[in-house]
């Protein structure tokens, strides 16, 4: 039987982790096409179906699964390891992959790339941005960004961030014709722009504290624009709405009801053999505030 090229068995790894053609010749870099035919070449070369195909799902077969779980541990310390191998190189090199919410992209990771990057030209971050709860080991993340309460217990989690604080905001010409809410519970009777999760199929849940008493407002989903045109009361970080309060467009209330919290930390599996690139983009993240 002929033997399998590596890079078949990466093919396969890709479309079997990610269940989907698409995605996986996304990351790969392919047309789904071109990948079609290496996953079909490789089984027609095993003389076995790996693939379970039907119009909505890509699903691997028993000989499939086997194959995903026996090699695919295999390929990814292989990989870690040739990552590795740039510290003997003069500069650090590799492609760092990390997921974030569009906010913590932003406020924090790109105002420290894009001082760090120029000066390293064979690092290649890619920042994907999501508000899911993603599973960065089972997405081949290299890390993530979250909020430090959100980090599983059995990641390592560096603060790349300072504290933050919430804020309930409306347009003036919002509260022309409505009563500024004097507790959360008040937000029942408002008009709330709220945020989808995909990770729990539903609105966010807006958090409050005062006085060692938590509550969580569930309100009604679309944000800044929406609320600078006057459509309703928003709960977004503070950062993204001074400038709008400091010149008059927008009004914070419950102000005494949202307190500061643990702010972002980029996290990653404690097992993860940090390359010098990886390390040196951790290091430069780093809050020393």
């Amino acid at each position: 039987m002929p033997r399998p090229a590596v890079n078949d068995l990466i093919a396969f790894l890709a479309v079997a982790r990610a269940q989907s053609f698409t995605k996986a010749a996304g990351k790969l870099g392919v047309s789904q096409s071109a990948l079609s035919h290496t996953i079909r070449g490789l089984e027609e070369r095993l003389g076995l179906r790996l693939l379970t195909r039907t119009t909505r799902s890509v699903a691997p077969t028993e000989a499939g699964e086997r194959l995903l779980v026996s090699i695919g541990p295999r390929l990814d310390e292989i990989e870690s390891e040739l990552a590795a191998l740039s510290a003997f190189r003069e500069k650090p090199a590799g492609t760092i992959r990390i997921n974030a919410g569009e906010h913590a992209a932003d406020a924090v990771l790109w105002p420290v790339l894009e001082k760090l990057l120029p000066d390293y030209p064979d690092i290649n971050v890619e920042i994907i941005v999501d508000y899911g709860l993603t599973d960065i080991v089972a997405e081949r993340y290299d890390a993530g960004v979250r909020l430090g309460e959100q980090v599983a217990k059995d990641m390592i989690a560096v603060r790349i961030g300072p504290d933050m604080r919430m804020a309930v905001v409306g347009a003036p010409t919002y509260f022309d014709t409505r009563p500024k809410p004097l507790t959360p519970q008040d937000l029942t009777d408002h008009n709330c722009i709220n945020l989808r999760l995909p990770t729990y199929g539903s609105v966010y849940a807006w958090e409050f504290e005062k006085g060692g008493r938590e509550l969580r407002v569930r309100v009604i989903a679309l944000r800044l624009n929406a609320v600078l045109a006057g459509l309703g009361l928003a709960y977004m970080p503070e950062d993204l709405v001074e400038a709008h309060l400091a010149e008059g467009r927008l009004v914070r209330v419950l102000e005494d009801w949202c307190l500061p919290f643990s702010g972002y930390h980029l996290y990653y599996p404690s097992r993860r053999h940090a390359s010098p690139a990886f390390a040196l983009v951790v290091d430069a993240l780093r809050y020393r505030g």
